[in-house]
């Protein structure tokens, strides 16, 4: 599995905040636009603020021991969760507490999470969905999560999905991961290189 250094894991994920808060701001009067399957673009800007929430909570609720030891590992053990329903729920629930100004409520929180990541050096240990994690292997997930869904903002606005480059390397690092693990990089190098298609919703998750 591929193994980041802390602050290029830091960068990756400030820069994929940093993204996301100015595509928040690019919304305008369009909350309740199609965002992405059931959600309006309201609930799918509240979901991936949990890709920021999320960081804040765990670090609040230290873990004794590492149950999972890799990004790619956290997508593995909770896969079921994922797919669970509740989760479209808790995304329109995320979009609600936005409140009358969204594109000020992200843009705070993403401060005062990336100004808590700034104190961290990784090492900490954090209780997640899946288990105990040390704060370097479970940050890469979060950037994954800011620089998928704000692609899917921006393609719901109408927008060019600019990600910076310091997230994608590590986003597209960690697909290639799941891919190895999943037994799909075959299918995903051909892809890749223009020489077979990805079947509908083919996905490495």
């Amino acid at each position: 599995m591929t193994e980041w250094a802390w602050e290029e894991s830091r960068r990756a994920y400030a820069d994929a905040a940093g993204w996301f808060v100015g595509t928040v701001r690019a919304v305008g009067d369009r909350w309740s636009a199609p965002g992405l399957g059931e959600w309006d673009v309201r609930a799918l800007v509240g979901h991936t603020g949990r890709a920021l929430l999320t960081v804040e909570t765990y670090l609040a609720r230290p873990a004794s021991e590492v149950a999972v030891g890799s990004a790619a590992e956290y997508y593995r053990a909770t896969r079921a969760a994922a797919a669970d329903p509740a989760v479209t729920a808790r995304g329109r629930e995320a979009g609600v507490a936005l409140g009358g100004d969204p594109a000020a409520a992200v843009a705070e929180t993403a401060g005062r999470v990336l100004r808590l990541v700034e104190g961290c050096d990784g090492s900490e240990l954090v209780s997640t969905l899946g288990g105990g994690m040390r704060l370097a292997d479970y940050l890469p997930t979060r950037t994954f999560e800011l620089a998928v869904h704000t692609a899917d903002l921006a393609t719901a606005l109408g927008l060019p999905a600019d990600v910076p480059p310091t997230t994608a390397a590590q986003a597209l690092g960690l697909v290639g991961d799941l891919a190895v693990a999943g037994g799909l990089a075959g299918a995903l190098l051909l892809a890749a290189t223009g020489r077979a298609p990805l079947p509908p919703r083919w996905s490495v998750l």
